[in-house]
């Protein structure tokens, strides 16, 4: 028996959303090689869902995400400010 681990974001980020959205679905889409199944959709907030047969594989994809949302907000941050 072969299970699979699974992790759900939701988050918004007031106006900002959409524009992290863009930026971390771009990068999703040019690593095709992700050993975990990562789905990213959009309708007023972000939905990040990740799939996984193993912890560490689903833990590295979890963090990578979470940091690329956090450096997407920074940057539109720093070019507001």
């Amino acid at each position: 028996m072969t299970l699979n681990f699974n992790a759900k974001i939701e988050l918004t980020a007031k106006e900002k959303t959409k524009a992290i959205f863009d930026s971390i679905a771009t990068d999703n889409k040019f690593y095709p090689e992700n050993p975990t199944n990562t789905k990213m959709s959009f309708n007023k907030k972000i939905l990040v869902e990740i799939e996984s047969k193993q912890i560490p594989q689903l833990r590295a994809n979890l963090n990578s995400t979470l940091r690329l949302i956090q450096a997407s907000i920074d940057s539109i941050d720093s070019v507001n400010t």
